[in-house]
């Protein structure tokens, strides 16, 4: 168990990130365009936040490590961050220590999970880990988007797949949500090494990625809408939940449901009901292959081949 040494360096560029979005109009401050740089300067938002401009100048600096409940608050209202935002700055004031590295198999999807995937033939839904890889998922979700499909990361999909855009008529929206979704379940853990080469891959090929990541939104997306534009079946307009998993490392059920007698819930059981053909036909193909074989074997044996 170790402290997290680079606490004021993440509070420094996180306060550095989210002032430079912040357009001095949105705050009452007039903008006289004299070679202004983006967003607040440092003295505007400590002015906002009233604190002094040489306190808030060592805290960015990383100079400062313990900005008190007061002074973050402040901050926080300065810079008009959510719910959400707010925590991940506290969060970053006030890390815990370092998690305990989990074995490998606690990425591993419990039994009983995925028994009730299984159970659920009229409704998408899948496991997800903390760094938004698919860790399981039930034969209508796979259905629905490749994203879906076990083994996928998600975010690694929507940025780096082109066939995938096409299925995301919000595209923009998912993307930028998805984003900040992964930096609210990495929390202040930015240095586990499977979220760095995740990061560092997108960063390389990915300049919309890059941009997102820099922004440092942060969003608990535990439920919501979109609209899947479905090569078979059409628009499909659903919200999902997403449950975390007790006695996981992070894990998520996500579950996508449409409006009952909608539109979108007769073509999602149009879907499913093509999903349980295809997999008739698959069961009945088998069954005549294992048939086919047990006579052959009867045939060879008696002419004693």
């Amino acid at each position: 168990m170790v402290e997290d040494v680079e606490t004021e360096s993440r509070i420094g560029e996180y306060l550095r990130a989210r002032r430079e979005l912040m357009r001095p109009e949105a705050v009452g401050l007039s903008d006289l365009g004299r070679g202004r740089t983006l967003g607040l300067r440092r003295e505007e938002l400590a002015m906002l936040a009233g604190i002094s401009t040489d306190y808030y100048l060592r805290l960015e600096q990383g100079r400062d490590q313990h900005p008190s409940e007061h002074v973050l608050e402040a901050l926080a209202r300065a810079l008009q961050l959510d719910e959400d935002a707010t925590a991940h700055l506290h969060q970053l004031a006030r890390p815990k220590r370092r998690r305990r590295r989990f074995p490998d198999h606690s990425e591993r999807v419990q039994p009983g999970i995925r028994q009730l995937l299984a159970t659920w033939s009229d409704t998408p839904a899948y496991v997800q880990s903390r760094f938004l890889d698919v860790l399981a998922a039930n034969p209508l979700a796979c259905a629905l988007s490749p994203v879906y499909r076990p083994g996928v990361n998600v975010l690694r999909a929507l940025f780096l797949d082109p066939g995938v855009r096409e299925y995301y008529r919000d595209w923009e929206k998912i993307t930028s949500g998805t984003v900040g979704t992964l930096r609210e379940l990495a929390g202040p853990d930015v240095d586990d090494p499977r979220l760095t080469d995740l990061v560092g891959e997108l960063s390389v090929r990915s300049e919309i990625f890059r941009r997102l990541w820099a922004r440092q939104d942060v969003r608990a997306r535990r439920c919501g809408s979109s609209v899947i534009d479905h090569p078979q079946v059409g628009p499909l307009e659903l919200r999902f939940e997403k449950l975390l998993i007790s006695g996981t490392n992070g894990q998520l059920l996500v579950i996508k449901h449409a409006e009952p007698g909608s539109p979108t819930a007769q073509s999602l059981a149009l879907l499913a009901s093509m999903i349980a053909k295809t997999d008739d036909l698959g069961e009945r193909a088998r069954e005549s292959l294992e048939r086919s074989a047990e006579q052959g074997h009867v045939s060879d044996e008696e002419s004693g081949e």
